[in-house]
Parts: C-alpha cells; sequence; structure tokens
C-alpha cells in the first residue's frame, strides 16, 4: 500500500476507555506492613511486570528512551506501549504497543464492547459487569490519515480481525520505517461515522486525566446495556 496522505491534527478530548481495575490501589498494599515493606514488595513484583521490565530494557521494537516519565498519569501512557497482547492489535503487533483512542466516546464504547463480546462468545456466556474508566488525552502534530479511504476495500481497516489486523500491522510497520509516522486517524470499524486514533509515540499523549466511569453489562445478550455511573 502506499504511504498515506497526512493531516496536522490539533484533536483536544480524545477518549480512550480502559478497565477501572487498573486504577484501584496497587494489589501488594494491603500485604505491606508499612512503607518499607511495600517498597521491597513492589521490587519482587517489578521482576514480573511487563511495563517496569520494559521500562529498563525495552521491547524489540520499542527503545526504553521512547517512555514519558513526570507527567500526570505516565504509568498508564506507558503500560498502552509496553503490554501488548497475543497477536496484537490493528496498528502494533507483540513487539510494541500503541495508544489507541477516538474522537467520540460513543466510538470508545462501541470499540471496547466489540472485543469484550467477543471474549464472552467464545466461552458462550453472555454474563458479565465490567465499569470503564474515560483516559482523556489530547494530541497535536502531523498523523497519516485513512479516513479518505473506503473501508471495504482497504485490508487495514477490515471489520474481521483476521484480516484486518495483519494489513494494518504491516502497514504501520511501513510507515513507522519509511515515514517515522507519529500515528494514524482511521475509520471506526465498530461504529459508523466513528473516528479512531492510534498514537505510535509516548510523548504525543499530551494532558492526559481521568474523566468519568462507564459501565457495560451484559445479561445473556450479545449486547450489553451501557450505563454512565
Amino acid at each position: 500500500m502506499p504511504l498515506l496522505p497526512t493531516v496536522d491534527l490539533a484533536q483536544r478530548d480524545t477518549v480512550r476507555l480502559i478497565s477501572t481495575g487498573r486504577l484501584k490501589e496497587p494489589v501488594l498494599l494491603p500485604l505491606a506492613a508499612n512503607h518499607e515493606a511495600l517498597e521491597n514488595l513492589a521490587g519482587l513484583e517489578s521482576v514480573t511486570n511487563g511495563r517496569l521490565k520494559a521500562q529498563e530494557a525495552g521491547l524489540p521494537e520499542l527503545d526504553p528512551r521512547e517512555l514519558v516519565f513526570g507527567r500526570a498519569g505516565y504509568t498508564l501512557i506507558n503500560a498502552a506501549f509496553t503490554h501488548t497482547r497475543p497477536g496484537g492489535n490493528r496498528f502494533n503487533g507483540e513487539d510494541r504497543g500503541a495508544w489507541y483512542c477516538a474522537f467520540e466516546v460513543e466510538t470508545s464504547i462501541d470499540e471496547v464492547s466489540y472485543h469484550l463480546t467477543r471474549e464472552l462468545e467464545a466461552i458462550a456466556r453472555f454474563e458479565n459487569t465490567t465499569d470503564y474508566a474515560e483516559l482523556i488525552a489530547d494530541f497535536y502534530g502531523e498523523f497519516h490519515d485513512l479516513r479518505g479511504v473506503d473501508p471495504d476495500t482497504e485490508p487495514p481497516l477490515h471489520h474481521n480481525p483476521s484480516v484486518g489486523y495483519p494489513a494494518g500491522q504491516a502497514l504501520a510497520k511501513q510507515l513507522r520505517s519509511e515515514a517515522a509516522s507519529n500515528g494514524i486517524v482511521y475509520p471506526s470499524a465498530r461504529r459508523a461515522g466513528g473516528t479512531c486514533l492510534v498514537a505510535f509515540v509516548p510523548d504525543l499523549v499530551q494532558n492526559m486525566r481521568q474523566g468519568g466511569i462507564w459501565r457495560l453489562e451484559w445479561q445473556g445478550s450479545p449486547i450489553p446495556s451501557v450505563t454512565r455511573a
């Protein structure tokens, strides 16, 4: 695929949704008798904590010097780039993560709903309640733009992950290596008219702050109810 056109983006208030379980007190806290003991336990935890290990040594395609520190929410920003899922996502493989978000909260809801519904479908049990927190961030800079293409004819935007993800990962790798890409703006595969953004560079996630909480609840149906806490 030829290199994409670019857009000079100034987009405030993008929304990324993560499970509220990742915002709770550290799991080791109840085990520590005092602050010194907590530090010792944290040292043990760091041996198996993927984010902390990646901050020290990086990943095959992530230099630890690219990560951010000393700003609000930096651990959550770094986690997006250091924690990868088997097989990767639409525009990243297992060797480097990325920051995914949407211009509209409704698009973020439909995106996370799609993926959790697939997991519930795999176990044939649509019974689940998950709370998601909004991570709101601003983006400024030049991004490659996929919004002008037909999603039905471009494999990186295919709605089926088995088709879209390998093609999207190949495109992202090409853009990063040949054009030092900051990321991609693209139409959502899960919500008609929705717009998503993937950032390839941690430092581009600006002014990150926590927004509201959304509850997605499956009660026997593959379509969840959605309420704002």
